[in-house]
């Protein structure tokens, strides 16, 4: 029986275990089973840089007070950050990689950067 390569439906010669004709038929047919979870990665990635591009700039000093609205203006996303650290206190911090930010009462937003970047 002749196998057939799954991607392009040419037979398959060589190893017993080979399932394609070749790499790039092996590449074709990866890539597209994989595109979709490899764009929500993309995207999701992109949103975590662009958080933190965006704490990086409003806080050039290492800690800032800063309002939410400013943040959101921006195009900042609260629904996604890389990491989160609760204080004995039971404040949590979220960080975008090393920039990170504290909620305030008051709509305000405590932004800090994480030592030993």
């Amino acid at each position: 029986m002749e196998k057939k390569c799954p991607e392009c439906d040419k037979p398959v010669f060589g190893r017993i275990d080979k399932k394609y004709c070749s790499d790039a038929c092996r590449n074709a047919f990866n890539n597209r089973i994989n595109a979709s979870a490899n764009n929500y990665m993309r995207n999701v990635n992109n949103l975590l840089a662009k958080n933190r591009r965006i704490l990086a700039e409003l806080n050039p000093s290492g800690k800032r007070k800063a309002h939410k609205d400013q943040l959101l203006r921006k195009g900042f996303d609260f629904d996604f950050f890389t990491n989160s650290y609760q204080t004995k206190a039971g404040d949590i911090y979220r960080f975008c990689y090393e920039q990170g930010y504290l909620m305030l009462e008051g709509g305000y937003v405590l932004l800090v950067e994480r030592e030993g970047k």
